[in-house]
């Protein structure tokens, strides 16, 4: 309509975290809105990996958008506002987690996959099987999708930490490692036993059924 501008488009790709932060604090309530629809699944997931369902999930996440908002004017920047916010998250969700406490030690002996088939950071120098063309016709993605997750929930508590926010939320070891308050070290010892867990549920699930 005449005489009326375009809306900004809300949190833009293009929007660095100071003008989304400037954007915040001067009220842009539709930065906020757009902030909380990008991040708040992620943080359910997260946060249900510490309490016992997703009732309880929810009011962690609420809880972690109000002190947000109110941690606002003190934010320095120092990390990104996606690791800030993680952060909070996790802190309040471990204040709040009722669950037992399935931590184990990082040198724990159980058995893994030869370390020479991961690189320096985590990954697969040697890649497993195609494991989803091997499924085709044998599960439906749904199906398939759901045991992943189960598997996942199934991990230890650190485990499943840091493969949810490695290969599920997609960040970085560096970022990993400052929500979760971990060294280097022990952010890849995590991501490899998670990731070696994982791998052997799904060749012991496939073994079964070939």
């Amino acid at each position: 309509m005449p005489g009326l501008r375009p809306a900004r488009p809300i949190l833009s790709l293009m929007d660095s975290d100071g003008e989304l932060l400037a954007r915040l604090r001067s009220g842009d309530e539709q930065a906020f809105v757009s902030l909380v629809g990008h991040y708040h699944e992620p943080m359910l997931r997260l946060a249900a990996s510490f309490v016992p369902n997703r009732a309880v999930a929810e009011e962690v996440v609420q809880d972690t958008w109000l002190a947000a908002l109110r941690g606002l004017p003190a934010f320095e920047g120092r990390s990104s506002l996606k690791t800030w916010l993680f952060r909070i998250l996790v802190n309040r969700a471990r204040t709040t987690g009722t669950r037992e406490q399935r931590s184990v030690p990082v040198a724990d002996p159980e058995p893994v996959v030869d370390p020479s088939r991961f690189d320096a950071s985590g990954g697969w120098a040697d890649p497993p099987e195609h494991w989803i063309e091997a499924a085709e016709g044998r599960f439906e993605a749904g199906k398939l999708a759901d045991r992943v997750r189960a598997w996942i929930d199934e991990l230890p508590a650190r485990q499943r930490e840091v493969v949810l926010l490695r290969d599920i939320e997609g960040m970085s070891s560096e970022e990993v490692c400052a929500v979760l308050s971990l060294t280097g070290g022990n952010q890849r010892v995590l991501l490899h036993r998670g990731r070696s867990r994982l791998r052997q549920l799904f060749e012991d699930e496939f073994r079964e059924v070939r």
